[in-house]
């Protein structure tokens, strides 16, 4: 397993993994999980630490990158195997990921702006719709 390497999120897994999640679960006051994707070109399991909403039983993510022109690579990475798992807390799910399209996609996106209010400048920082990401649980 890779762990993203950029500086406060390695250092945010480190915590989130080395408590099983009792240090790690809030970013600034913000849910955090963690998020491991296979990777699309390597098939290397990768693992970063996101923001997440709920919506009902779902876990939902906003793939900004920042707000740059270009997706994150681990919204590539499930774009190309939706089969995930996520950390939440202590709670380890394996899940299916899938992009909100559509109307679900315009219900998510306020919630998760008002879970994390700078993806709306985020969104007007840059030229592509930034995905919102849906995690269904498999089992």
């Amino acid at each position: 397993m890779i762990d993203t390497p950029v500086g406060w999120v390695a250092s945010h897994i480190r915590r989130y993994v080395q408590t099983d999640g009792a240090d790690g679960g809030t970013f600034h006051g913000v849910p955090s999980l963690l998020l491991t994707t296979r990777g699309r070109r390597s098939g290397t399991l990768r693992r970063t630490a996101l923001m997440y909403g709920r919506d009902g039983d779902n876990h939902v993510l906003v793939a900004s990158n920042g707000g740059a022109a270009t997706h994150p690579a681990w919204y590539l990475n499930l774009s190309a195997d939706p089969a995930v798992e996520i950390q939440v807390g202590a709670e380890r799910i394996v899940g299916r990921a899938r992009t909100a399209t559509g109307a679900e996609r315009t219900r998510l996106w306020p919630v998760m702006t008002k879970v994390f209010p700078t993806y709306a400048r985020y969104a007007k920082e840059t030229g592509r719709e930034i995905p919102v990401v849906v995690i269904e649980r498999a089992d």
